[in-house]
């Protein structure tokens, strides 16, 4: 059977958690922000998490920079921190860098957190990839 592979809906970059999950990643440079959206392995419903916050490590040509994801609360759906699939970061680098490694240093969805998971902006991981 073929795996289906959902398209990221915001057109970002899928990074996947284990088997269960994925992240994509959006840019928004002219803003100089970065916002990742917790999925299920499909990227079909979202996935709200409970931590307020994580950090990603990433790798720049000349030195490395820690990106703290914030839950962002939405009123629409009822998302608040503590139980939000959004997360966005502010950086002034991110306004001219358009590819970097990155690593999330540690994330917790639904009791399991995954520790040092790296990636590439805007590459990303397929849930294959690592095999």
């Amino acid at each position: 059977a073929l795996m289906h592979l959902a398209a990221p809906p915001h057109g970002g970059t899928p990074v996947a958690l284990g088997d269960d999950y994925q992240i994509e990643w959006v840019m928004d440079a002219p803003a100089g922000k970065l916002q990742a959206f917790v999925f299920d392995s499909e990227m079909e419903n979202f996935v709200r998490i409970t931590p307020p916050s994580f950090d990603v490590t990433a790798k720049l040509p000349d030195r490395q920079e820690v990106l703290r994801l914030v839950a962002i609360p939405n009123p629409a759906t009822g998302e608040k921190v503590g139980s939000t699939c959004l997360f966005e970061a502010q950086a002034e680098w991110l306004t001219t860098t358009k590819s970097f490694a990155a690593v999330i240093q540690e994330i917790n969805v639904q009791g399991t957190t995954f520790s040092n998971v790296a990636f590439t902006f805007p590459k990303g991981i397929a849930p294959d990839a690592r095999k």
